[in-house]
């Protein structure tokens, strides 16, 4: 007789997945969306468990009729390299929102993760495919992961709403647990990196943007140097869409980034879409300028988007005592260390530090050990 996690609702449904498969506990999850016109499970949601069915083996999933109840039994995640042609990510979400899962999975297989995920890269909902490369896979690097075999290729761009991208992930496994981390030294800002990207536009729209970013910019640091990535043919996608994903790296190695990008949007039935005018590139990139230097001011090693990932690299270490500092609990971190408790048993302590204005969370590891290798 199976022992099921019951929970409710839609919120924060990777998560429960990702710490389900890494505990091995299986869940329930009742009243799905059941009181919205469109009840159940969305399209992303179904291509997340596919995907997750696909890295791993013995799993079983149920879902009934109207999707708004689901039962899942994770598997052993297998990964390693078997999907040549692709895995296509819809277009309701980006790939952004399949990355993260992916590649906390990834790091607890039997062998390493080599996958391509076809879909949107950029999109204002979800973090970039730029954004993983220049600072996820960083954070990662902090924990002991080998930074050999860790990867993102973009091949690809694709915009909303038609998508047309493609990306290249590349995990290696842990080989047994992961390290904990003592990490409390934001350090000083000391250079600002950079991607724009266009597609079915005017490159010059890259110019502009980097422009506009640059007059915040320089007035405050020196060093800042943006790239640009214009895509055409077939390696721009499907739809038209530009944007700008920025990395202020500091002197302790910390990694602090934000995106931005604009689209058509996802608009089911709306003719005059297409005839929209989209935000002006001066704009865009004067958004991504003040987002970035509003994250820096926050404070703490990674930024608000990276938090929840973070607490949950340190609650899968070894039982020893992780340390690291944060500026403002985001919503979704607060929702992570509740679901922390309750599927790996770990409590954090968290201390405000009113002199900075930060937080420093302490906890020790569940000591998740990767046992798919054993299996092998």
């Amino acid at each position: 007789m199976v022992k099921y996690m019951k929970l409710k609702g839609s919120r924060h449904f990777r998560q429960r997945l990702v710490l389900s498969t890494l505990s091995g506990t299986p869940i329930s999850i009742e009243e799905i969306r059941a009181d919205e016109t469109w009840p159940g499970l969305r399209s992303h949601e179904i291509k997340l468990l596919r995907l997750i069915e696909l890295i791993s083996d013995g799993g079983a999933v149920v879902i009934n009729e109207t999707g708004t109840k689901l039962k899942y039994t994770p598997g052993v995640i297998v990964c390693g390299k078997r999907y040549d042609d692709g895995f296509d990510c819809g277009l309701s979400r980006s790939i952004g929102y399949f990355l993260e899962p992916l590649i906390v999975l990834g790091l607890f297989g039997k062998k390493s993760l080599e996958i391509k995920l076809k879909g949107i890269t950029n999109d204002s909902k979800d973090p970039t495919v730029d954004t993983f490369r220049s600072t996820t896979l960083n954070i990662l690097k902090r924990f002991g992961i080998d930074s050999e075999g860790v990867d993102l290729k973009i091949v690809n761009r694709g915009a909303p709403p038609l998508g047309g991208g493609e990306v290249i992930l590349m995990v290696p496994v842990v080989e047994s647990s992961l390290s904990a981390v003592t990490w409390i030294d934001e350090g000083m800002v000391k250079r600002i990196r950079g991607t724009t990207f266009s597609t079915r536009v005017s490159s010059q729209f890259e110019n502009t943007m980097i422009h506009a970013a640059r007059g915040i910019f320089n007035r405050l640091l020196p060093d800042v140097h943006i790239f640009t990535d214009h895509k055409a043919g077939d390696k721009a996608g499907k739809s038209p869409g530009f944007g700008m994903s920025l990395v202020a790296e500091t002197t302790s190695g910390c990694f602090i980034s934000t995106d931005t990008a604009v689209s058509y949007a996802r608009g089911e039935g709306d003719e005059d879409d297409e005839t929209k005018e989209l935000m002006p590139p001066e704009e865009i990139g004067e958004q991504a300028a003040s987002m970035l230097l509003g994250e820096i001011k926050q404070g703490g090693v990674v930024d608000s988007t990276h938090q929840g990932l973070l607490f949950l690299l340190c609650a899968l270490c070894p039982q020893d005592v992780s340390k690291v500092r944060v500026g403002k609990l985001s919503p979704y971190a607060i929702e992570t260390l509740g679901h922390i408790r309750d599927f790996l048993g770990v409590k954090f302590v968290i201390t405000p530090d009113p002199s900075t204005e930060t937080v420093i969370l302490k906890c020790v590891g569940c000591g998740l050990k990767n046992l798919s290798r054993k299996f092998s």
